[in-house]
């Protein structure tokens, strides 16, 4: 397989199908901001909007159009996300909710760092892409506040009995390691350096157990490990994502020792993760092989399998590891047979073991404008 020649093919089906199906299908025409659950057909089901989800959209679409053209039609539609998501989906201090209904009453509280994450990351980019200084303000309030949550992210909903079992979880320091650059244009230097040093140390260092050759997903507040349900699982789909999150980095940097490393722990994760009788990536595993508590253990998700390409592409052309491409020939195979719809646009999200459509829906509250196109603009992008 020569993957130079698919670079096309990641890149007309961002542009000619997953694009125009968010573009046409998402927007709320009446209240602002965009529906996320849809039909495999694009037929919203559900009027309530996701604050992280909201993010994502907005600065996927601003992303878009700093890094690929400037289309007026993409501009437009992140600024109109821009504007629901600032006027509604926070307490007036950047507290950002999970959710609000369609004309942006709130529902959930702000409990979830990945609604204060991906809010930031849209803010930095609609700053970016339009010089508005207010959408600054806001990406760097909100990323001060992410920092100052580090050691608590859900806060006082957070239902962890404190002092008993306090565990340390991979999400985000592995969210910050890419929010991080997507936030260099706002922060000072010294400011940027010491938190992407941080992030590597936390990921490479602590999360990532060389005796076990996987990363996990929770530690103890000193680094350790932890034999209960929670220590003992691991995400394989996070893992490899965080990757390339550290191969960005070690690019930044310069250290290619640093690249080499993470294409080594995201080939141990998919030689790790993968279901050798089905094909897939496993959603959950134990790392002490016990039953886990997930029942959707078993499940393959679009996200692992497009953040797992979008790894092993950047591994094989930053390293020239062989390894890397026939693993990313082996997802690619998976990942386009399984999971792309061949009859309405966009893919599913949701398949069982064996590789089965389990939810034809295209978004919901937890699928939304995001690793699909990503994932296509960045394999584009690393191919060409």
């Amino acid at each position: 397989m020569n993957l130079n020649s698919l670079a096309s093919q990641y890149k007309n089906e961002l542009l000619d199908n997953v694009l125009p199906f968010w573009l046409d299908k998402s927007p709320d025409k009446k209240y602002g901001g965009y529906f996320s659950c849809l039909t495999r057909e694009g037929n919203v089901y559900d009027t309530d909007k996701f604050i992280w989800l909201q993010g994502r959209e907005i600065w996927l679409f601003s992303m878009l159009y700093n890094k690929v053209e400037k289309r007026r039609e993409w501009l437009d539609f992140a600024i109109m996300g821009g504007d629901f998501l600032k006027k509604y989906c926070h307490d007036g201090n950047f507290n950002w909710y999970f959710s609000v209904t369609r004309d942006g009453r709130p529902l959930v509280q702000p409990y979830n760092i990945f609604s204060y994450t991906f809010a930031a990351m849209a803010f930095a980019q609609l700053s970016l892409a339009t010089g508005n200084r207010e959408y600054a303000d806001i990406a760097e309030k909100t990323f001060k506040i992410i920092l100052e949550k580090g050691k608590n992210p859900k806060g006082i909903w957070n239902k962890a009995f404190p002092g008993t079992r306090d565990l340390q979880n991979f999400a985000l320091p592995m969210i910050l390691s890419n929010l991080s650059l997507q936030m260099e244009h706002l922060l000072e230097k010294k400011f940027l350096d010491q938190t992407i040093e941080n992030c590597i140390h936390t990921i490479m260092d602590l999360f990532y157990r060389p005796e076990l050759g996987i990363i996990v997903e929770n530690i103890t507040p000193d680094g350790n490990l932890c034999d209960s349900f929670e220590g003992r699982c691991v995400n394989p789909g996070h893992s490899i994502e965080a990757m390339w999150f550290i191969m960005d980095l070690g690019k930044r940097l310069n250290r290619p020792e640093l690249i080499v490393k993470a294409n080594e722990v995201a080939l141990n994760m998919l030689e790790y993760g993968w279901d050798k009788k089905y094909g897939g990536i496993f959603y959950f595993k134990d790392r002490l092989g016990y039953p886990l508590q997930q029942l959707e253990w078993d499940q393959k998700l679009w996200w692992v399998h497009i953040e797992s390409l979008i790894t092993m592409a950047k591994g094989y052309k930053l390293t020239g590891n062989e390894t890397s491409k026939k693993w990313f020939e082996t997802i690619h195979e998976y990942t386009w047979n399984s999971f792309k719809d061949k009859e309405y646009p966009e893919w599913f999200g949701y398949l069982n073991r064996r590789g089965e459509v389990l939810l034809s829906l295209k978004g919901g509250k937890w699928k939304g404008c995001f690793h699909i196109p990503r994932g296509m603009y960045e394999i584009w992008k690393t191919l060409e």
